[in-house]
């Protein structure tokens, strides 16, 4: 079933969620509906034309926490665009592995300034090394993303609803009639 553009009062995206989420909030009425599918959700007495993009009607605040990149898999994968920081060649996901720049062994921990990805090759030549004692170097420093949150929808969405594309690059600059 088809998921739905979930928009903050101000027409921010905040995040995708699936229809039956998406007619909870329109029944509750948290939410006015600009635009639908053409596919129908039916009920033993109601029927609802499946939305796609919402926008609640009021303003959700967010906090600090979800404000910043979430520290997971699919995120070290977009930070460090699925390249192998060691051997600088792209792969496919399953063709990739993490690698602590400083082995946990030798106190490295789990965090963005200390994982990169790695190719199974490059990972298992490098070992419970460091890079210098491995003998490679890296791409670039391992650290924390900067991009904005609201980027972050569009991570791993690979062909968004052409209903979305209006709320999801409200932020970019338009081209000029030059």
């Amino acid at each position: 079933m088809e998921m739905t553009l979930l928009l903050n009062a101000t027409y921010e995206p905040l995040r995708v969620v699936d229809w039956k989420k998406a007619i909870t909030l329109l029944c509750q009425e948290k939410v006015e509906v600009l635009e639908f599918y053409d596919k129908d959700i039916r009920g033993v007495a109601i029927t609802f034309k499946l939305p796609s993009v919402m926008r609640l009607l009021n303003v959700v605040k967010l906090k600090a926490t979800h404000r910043s990149v979430k520290f997971s898999r699919i995120n070290i994968f977009t930070r460090d665009k699925y390249t192998c920081q060691y051997c600088c060649k792209k792969f496919r996901t399953e063709e990739l592995t993490f690698d602590h720049v400083l082995p946990i062994a030798k106190g490295g921990k789990k965090t963005w300034e200390n994982i990169v990805t790695a190719c199974w090759r490059c990972n298992n030549r490098k070992s419970g090394r460091t890079p210098g004692e491995a003998h490679m170097r890296l791409k670039k420093k391992p650290e924390k993303p900067r991009w904005n949150p609201t980027l972050t929808i569009m991570i791993g969405i690979r062909n968004a609803p052409d209903s979305w594309r209006d709320y999801l690059y409200w932020h970019m600059e338009l081209d000029s009639d030059d």
